[in-house]
């Protein structure tokens, strides 16, 4: 009998420890271990992978075709990244500006440089450069890091002495214009930055041109590359008034015929402009300098098609899709946070009526609202919910390969969103009161949950996922998905709970919400720890609330133990990784050991402050949040009767609350988490909140006997050996 009641605990506590044991490995990185003598980093500001290509720029697709290549993503201190950005944030490993006046275009790159005795140049602005990113930007980069950690650099043309240069504005060796013959040069020192100019053109005609003198320059330095050197070929920076990705190939011991990636990006094939100094000190065998670096050592990775054109397409295709996704992004959330606010604002008036549309109230109640108008209400509800969802999968529909990419998004969108919602009204279970909120939650998480499983293609650039341009975020799920995916689960758990008796609730919860965990924390899925802390606490305070009544301390107390606990082994697991491949989490951990986490503090704290002001979805939450204060929560809203019929909604609703917020601040979004959660959740509650206000009166009114009816009289029964007390004759007293 005691095994029986306490079987459910024991089931949460084993599903809790399955959770932390599924996070604990992460996939093989497959990093190449040679060493080499030399390390040649060739730059060209603009290049791009629609550039190259075996006619006009050969040398590029010879190297490209024997070596490693990515899509390169420049992201600075500065945006866009002008091309001196790009180079003092490949000498710095981290996000670092010469352009000090944000938000603005790019100015001429005109740098100063005198000479210096012994072959080499100064730089007289480097000093002012280093105090100015180190204590006006939020990154603590240090201009010249890369060079410092080295004995020796040599540095050809303007953008080589940028990145070359030391932080006190030593150049070891410099030369402004390639040679014709750099053989001697390039083997002067172990490390040899060369700038061989830009492609800028506006013309592909231009393009053409700019790049096959690109490649010509690049032959010579191929031809004259000392023996067991790496050299790295990188688009450093965008020439125009947009980011783009840009040309990322490795060629060297070790990096043959394969794709690049590293652990600040986790996806195979991207790599950071950040992760190039990393990755010449690696090859070199040196150590990096301590707390500098935001970059990571590059890596190769198999999997790589034998036909380069098949597989440089991958690149260009990426590049074209994440520079359509940024147009579309603002008008589709735009017009998203309008649509939920007018279908919100006009549930407010059925709210009001939807007491008594199902019987009759008398001549001093409110008029019923007519069925018809309910029901189309509903259908909205449902589309309301799906339409990140179908945004989502709209994504696997190649959009941005058309001349008219924003139409034709929008279109497949539509149609999906049509699709899933006619299905969900049809299905038996929309019948029911919980049955809409139970199918559209399950189908939000399912489609978030697949697109993990499948390596999160449909997020990467993708309108409701994140873009490589912006540089937060390369693999596993965003901040939107991290929204839906919390509601979705949270609330399908809840229906799901509802079913069965009481004292399994907190089990079905812990389950379903321990998959959750399990999918957003896990490195081969969503690789987000901060998102999985954040999930934890809400499925902690769901279950809490799943059994009824009152949120006491004794559960208050149980949920927060229960959270801080799942909290501190995901801590653990993530320390116990090698350094490298850490997550947001270990890192931070690691920056509190070391007496460097202010910066951390300082650059998240930023991020939510310009995520609170730039997002869209940050008024979307907010409005919902006073939607459910001003009218879902009062005595007419039917949330309260919701939550008293069915608690485990209550709980799933609140954990989903704060859970978002949590994720959000954890991962530098405010409210953006919040927001997109309530995209899913708000309307879903608003439905089910009608659906039980329209049953109000069936449940509430006192049984009334059928009319032309007789109500038949109680019947007398003696009982043996009594008298009956009705005809039994009355003594006088």
């Amino acid at each position: 009998m005691h095994l029986r009641r306490f079987a459910p605990y024991l089931i949460a506590v084993a599903a809790a420890a399955g959770t932390l044991a599924t996070t604990a490995a992460r996939p093989a990185t497959g990093a190449s271990h040679q060493r080499v003598e030399y390390v040649v980093v060739v730059g060209v500001a603009g290049l791009r992978w629609e550039d190259v290509d075996q006619t006009n720029t050969p040398t590029l697709w010879a190297m490209a075709e024997r070596g490693s290549i990515g899509s390169l993503a420049v992201r600075s201190g500065h945006h866009p990244t002008c091309p001196a950005d790009g180079w003092v944030t490949l000498g710095a490993g981290n996000y670092a500006t010469r352009n000090r006046t944000p938000g603005g275009g790019c100015p001429p790159a005109e740098v100063r440089i005198e000479p210096a005795s012994g072959g080499g140049a100064k730089l007289p602005d480097q000093q002012d450069l280093v105090t100015y990113n180190r204590s006006k930007l939020a990154w603590g980069a240090m201009p010249g890091a890369l060079a410092e950690s080295v004995r020796c650099t040599v540095a050809v043309g303007p953008g080589g002495a940028v990145a070359g240069a030391r932080p006190f504005g030593r150049v070891d060796r410099y030369v402004g214009v390639l040679p014709a013959d750099p053989a001697r040069l390039l083997s002067q020192c172990v490390l040899s930055i060369v700038d061989l100019g830009e492609v800028s053109a506006d013309t592909p005609a231009g393009r053409a041109a700019q790049a096959r003198a690109v490649d010509r320059a690049l032959a010579t330095v191929l031809a004259a590359r000392p023996d067991r050197s790496l050299v790295i070929v990188g688009g450093v920076a965008d020439t125009g008034g947009t980011s783009r990705l840009h040309v990322a190939i490795a060629d060297g011991p070790g990096w043959d015929r394969g794709w690049l990636t590293s652990a600040s990006t986790g996806r195979t094939g991207y790599l950071q402009l950040v992760d190039i100094a990393p990755t010449a000190l690696a090859a070199l065998g040196k150590p990096e300098p301590p707390q500098l670096f935001a970059g990571h050592p590059a890596q190769r990775v198999e999997g790589r098609s034998t036909d380069l054109k098949a597989a440089v397409t991958g690149p260009a295709d990426a590049d074209r899709e994440a520079g359509a996704q940024r147009g579309i992004v603002r008008w589709f959330t735009g017009m998203l946070v309008l649509f939920q606010l007018l279908l919100l604002a006009g549930t407010v008036p059925l709210l009001r009526r939807a007491r008594g549309s199902t019987g009759s109230t008398g001549p001093a109640g409110p008029r019923p609202v007519p069925r018809r108008l309910i029901a189309a209400m509903e259908v909205l509800l449902v589309a309301a919910a799906l339409a990140i969802p179908a945004a989502l999968a709209a994504d696997a529909v190649p959009w941005w390969r058309t001349d008219l990419p924003g139409l034709v998004f929008g279109a497949t969108a539509l149609a999906i969103l049509a699709v899933a919602t006619t299905l969900v009204v049809v299905s038996p279970a929309f019948r029911s009161t919980l049955g809409p909120m139970q199918v559209v939650a399950a189908a939000a998480a399912v489609v978030v949950g697949v697109d993990l499983l499948t390596g999160a293609q449909l997020q990467l650039n993708g309108v409701a996922g994140y873009s490589a341009l912006e540089g937060g975020r390369y693999a596993g799920v965003g901040t939107i998905g991290l929204g839906v995916f919390t509601a979705g689960i949270l609330l399908a758990a809840g229906c799901l709970a509802h079913r069965v008796p009481r004292l399994w609730r907190p089990p079905v919860l812990v389950l379903v919400g321990g998959v959750g965990v399990v999918m957003v924390g896990s490195p081969y899925l969503g690789a987000d720890t901060g998102g999985a802390v954040a999930l934890t606490a809400g499925v902690c305070l769901a279950v809490a609330l799943s059994a009824g009544g009152w949120l006491t301390f004794p559960r208050l107390a149980w949920a927060t133990l229960a959270g801080l606990a799942v909290t501190a082994g995901f801590a653990v697991v993530d320390l116990v990784r090698p350094e490298q491949e850490r997550g947001e989490l270990g890192r931070f951990l690691h920056r509190v050991s070391e007496g460097s986490a202010g910066l951390a503090v300082q650059r998240s704290g930023a991020a939510n402050i310009l995520a609170l002001v730039g997002s869209p979805l940050t008024i979307l939450a907010v409005a919902a949040a006073f939607f459910c204060w001003f009218a879902l929560l009062q005595p007419w809203g039917g949330l309260k009767r919701l939550y008293g019929l069915h608690p485990t909604i209550r709980g799933a609703v609140a954990g989903t609350a704060v859970a978002t917020v949590i994720g959000g601040v954890l991962g530098g979004a405010a409210l953006t988490v919040a927001g997109a959660a309530a995209a899913t959740a708000v309307p879903l509650a608003t439905l089910a909140a009608l659906r039980v206000l329209g049953h109000a009166s069936e449940r509430t009114h006192l049984p009334v006997a059928p009319p032309d009816i007789p109500i038949p009289a109680p019947r007398e029964i003696a009982l043996p050996g009594l008298r009956d007390v009705a005809t039994a004759p009355r003594h006088p007293a």
